[in-house]
């Protein structure tokens, strides 16, 4: 008997249905009649973006082979792939192709194919110079222009974004918005017009995932977006692109865009890509974002912009044309801003990444655990041992701030990070590590149990479990219930194997091991009672609420 299909596949159905209705009526009422085939062949070998394409193969593969991720789609290895320091190449040389997560490297593989055909036509397989031949030489040879030259470039510009990022970047982020910078050198507009073609990728994506979702309100634990944005190594990635996008430009001399394209389109890209987002971490989860001095940069970088593409090339000062001074043009004072605005933002890395990570022992209340040179353990309020080795004050804000979490360090690798903020933790309870190198990975589990005092804090301790290894990394200090029953004060400590139950009278205090489930034990004259995961002190008809099991989301 013929079944009808699931409300998701039909909805699928529905939206790849509307795609090819929209692309035939497109070209129903346009009638293209092979233009857009011709101008595509104009500029691509057979009319594709090898270029593009072997970009995006090669970091899907970092991403399958070098990160674990053809095994571990969602959980990739991350750690040892960012860049640390120059004192760990293979952090340096991996950062810029490496992703944190799948949604992450989608994002990025995105952004590539919808900006980086943009910067390959601009390019050309094809030399534009009058007179040029092609398979002449390898600069001219289409092949090797879309094959070799354009993907070589791609790499350049990844080993750059990573050498001069400042702190431990992982992504293909920069060269993404060197795609852009590029592109809207040439063609402003459309750049704009990929990015929202990008967004409705995504979007498509997820519908097709996804058809329908279903939630509902409820706790959630997440840092401000924008803290997570690498806002340094894009605005790096865009400049180079810019940079190189004005080279090309200047040197084929082809017709420019006009200044308000070009403002309108670099302020619109920044805009909707938050390069605003300028922000400071004042350590603890805290940070602190520059909203207005942001965009305030956005549109004094789009008018520096405008005024380079759109420079012509006469002399800076016409009436001293036959002085060297004058005779520069117009163009390269414009290039030569960017350039040191480039070395501006690309400076600071340098003493960062010359300094590894503190070498001290972990601030840990156990051993940490320890596997191939990787030391894993739980601390908090302790001196952030990578960001506060550079001691930098400003405008209020220092680099010598603390932090709270899952720790992670490793001494050859000049690694030092805090894996899983206190926060987090807290709101999942349970979390894991990963750790590893190129073919190994190992995973740390991350375990937070604890009671909450009626009133008063919650007792807890973190255990790290790996293999074999299961060891007590931190128990909090105690946390006092509010209610005092017959003189009585109650408190509950955390510790290495159990929680106990303090009751203090004056300066006499009596302990004993938490309650199980439904048991009931006699502490200091007063009865506990737990019930579901709640402490009940009971003395003779009174019955008062003292504690109850933590709870994770």
């Amino acid at each position: 008997m013929f079944a009808l299909p699931d409300a998701a596949t039909l909805f699928r159905l529905a939206v790849l249905c509307a795609l090819v209705g929209a692309a035939v009526a497109i070209f129903a009422l346009d009638r293209p009649r092979g233009r857009w085939g011709a101008r595509l062949r104009a500029r691509f070998l057979l009319g594709v973006p090898w270029g593009t394409l072997v970009t995006v193969a090669g970091v899907l593969a970092v991403y399958l082979f070098v990160q674990g991720g053809w095994n571990h789609w969602y959980a990739p290895v991350t750690i040892p792939f960012r860049a640390w320091s120059y004192f760990y190449p293979l952090g340096m040389v991996t950062a810029a192709f490496s992703h944190s997560s799948a949604s992450h490297l989608l994002g990025n593989l995105v952004g590539t194919l919808t900006l980086a055909p943009l910067a390959e036509y601009a390019w050309g397989h094809y030399p534009r110079e009058r007179g040029t031949q092609t398979f002449t030489s390898p600069l001219t040879n289409p092949y090797v222009r879309a094959l070799v030259v354009f993907p070589a470039v791609v790499v350049g510009v990844g080993l750059f974004t990573a050498l001069f990022a400042v702190g431990p970047v992982i992504g293909f982020s920069g060269v993404v918005f060197a795609f852009a910078g590029f592109a809207l050198v040439r063609y402003p507009l459309s750049t704009v017009v990929a990015v929202v073609v990008g967004n409705g990728l995504r979007t498509l994506y997820t519908a097709l995932r996804q058809p329908t979702l279903s939630a509902s309100a409820g706790s959630s634990y997440s840092s401000p977006w924008w803290a997570d944005i690498a806002i340094q190594g894009h605005a790096i990635g865009l400049l180079v692109g810019v940079l190189l996008g004005v080279w090309l430009l200047c040197a084929r001399d082809t017709d420019r865009p006009s200044a308000l394209r070009v403002v309108v389109g670099v302020t619109l890209f920044a805009v909707m890509q938050s390069l605003w987002a300028v922000y400071w971490f004042r350590g603890s989860e805290t940070y602190v974002l520059y909203r207005a001095l942001g965009l305030t940069l956005v549109v004094l970088l789009a008018t520096l912009v405008a005024a380079t593409v759109a420079s012509s090339a006469r002399p800076l000062v016409a009436a001293l044309d036959r002085d060297d001074a004058g005779s520069i043009p117009r163009w390269q004072v414009g290039a030569t801003v960017i350039l040191l605005c480039t070395a501006a933002l690309a400076g600071p890395a340098v003493p960062v990444n010359l300094t590894t990570a503190t070498t001290d022992d972990l601030p840990s209340q156990t051993t940490p655990i320890e596997t191939r040179g990787y030391e894993v353990t739980y601390a908090e309020n302790v001196p952030n041992g990578m960001v506060s080795t550079i001691d930098v004050e400003a405008f209020g804000e220092t680099t010598q701030v603390n932090t709270s979490g899952v720790i992670v360090r490793d001494r050859e690798r000049g690694i030092w990070m805090t894996a899983v903020s206190k926060g987090r933790l807290d709101y999942a309870g349970t979390t894991r590590v990963r750790v590893g190198g190129v073919g190994w990975r190992e995973t740390i589990r991350v375990e937070r149990t604890g009671w909450t005092a009626v009133g008063g804090g919650t007792a807890y301790r973190v255990r790290l479990v790996h293999g074999e290894q299961n060891v007590t990394a931190y128990t909090s200090p105690p946390a006092q219930a509010d209610p005092v029953i017959s003189g009585r004060n109650v408190a509950v400590e955390a510790g290495a194997d159990r929680f106990r139950l303090n009751v203090s009278v004056k300066n006499r205090s009596v302990t004993a091991p938490m309650p199980a489930a439904n048991e009931t034990i006699t502490v200091g004259g007063l009865n506990f009672v737990n019930v579901r995961g709640r402490i009940y002190a009971v003395d003779g008809g009174t019955r008062v609420r003292v504690a109850r099991a933590e709870t994770y989301n």
